[in-house]
């Protein structure tokens, strides 16, 4: 089984999606999650829905921290090559690591550029918001790829 994937690897850039595995075990209150191809990626829920909400956060911030660190993201294994205990099962999560950046490091970065002045004198009578086209076509840029 290998990640999923809807975006390219192009100037080192990682998957955006991805499926892995993850092992559920029944707790007193909830439930202890684990995922055997990701060391240190585990968390627990207090209930099998926010188990499945945790475990879809938890795994989308390791691999977000191992897509900075440009670390080698490993194979998911398939799900009928898990082990578990009696108590225990198995569930496929997903998450995908563009969403979460957007969600969590969305802070303003200042860029200087330079563009000729006749273009800064016309954009700024039409009142054009800088930022918000330079968001946008960059955007546009990197969705196309």
């Amino acid at each position: 089984m290998k990640p999923c994937s809807d975006s390219s690897n192009k100037g080192g850039s990682f998957m955006s999606k991805y499926v892995y595995p993850a092992v559920f075990k029944p707790e007193y209150e909830g439930y202890s999650i684990n995922f055997p191809d990701i060391p240190s990626c585990y968390t627990q829920g207090d209930n099998l829905e926010d188990g499945i909400e945790m475990a879809q956060d938890v795994l989308a911030l390791t691999l977000y921290s191992y897509e900075l660190d440009s670390k080698e993201i490993p194979e998911p294994s398939a799900i009928q090559n898990i082990k578990v205990k009696k108590d225990e099962f198995v569930s496929l999560v997903i998450c995908d690591t563009v969403e979460y950046k957007k969600m969590h490091n969305n802070r303003a970065v200042k860029k200087t550029l330079t563009i000729p002045a006749w273009l800064n004198e016309e954009a700024t009578k039409a009142e054009v918001n800088f930022s918000q086209v330079l968001q946008e076509a960059l955007q546009a840029k990197i969705n196309k790829g």
